[in-house]
Formats: structure tokens, sequence, C-alpha cells
């Protein structure tokens, strides 16, 4: 399998699009498969619900968090 990168909002990609479409539409072995903002494929649909996916990826970002020692967790917390 081979993977190609095409950005479709510049002319080059559009025409390339266009030539794909042209030349190799229902063409068995050959599709277009696309891919996300985060640069993953999707050739499944997630399984994930996408607002819990946008709160664990905002949530990383953020800087308010609390770094757990799993040797002592308890005493990570506080709670010792």
């Amino acid at each position: 399998m081979t993977t190609i990168k095409i950005n479709e909002q510049t002319k080059e990609g559009k025409a390339f699009m266009a030539m794909f479409d042209a030349f190799f539409k229902n063409v068995r072995g050959i599709e277009i498969v696309e891919s996300d903002t985060y640069g993953q494929v999707n050739e499944e649909e997630s399984p994930y619900n996408p607002e819990f996916v946008d709160m664990v990826l905002k949530s990383a970002k953020d800087n308010n968090s609390t770094e757990i020692n799993p040797n002592d967790v308890w005493g990570s917390l506080g709670l010792k």
C-alpha cells in the first residue's frame, strides 16, 4: 500500500484530483481514502464520541493538571 498526501486546496492538488477522477474512477484496487485534520486516515468511522475526543485533546493541552506518582497514588493526591 502506498500513501499519497494531496492538498486539495491548491491549484496542483485540484488538478491532480480531477485527473485521478478521470482516469481511475471505479478501478479495482485504487481508492481515495480521506484523512482528518490530525493526519490520520479515516478508513473506518471512529467509535469514539467526537465531543469526548475534543474534551480529551483540550484537557491534554491544559496546564492545570495533577501528575500522579504510581508508587504513591494517595500521597500524590494529597490524601495521605
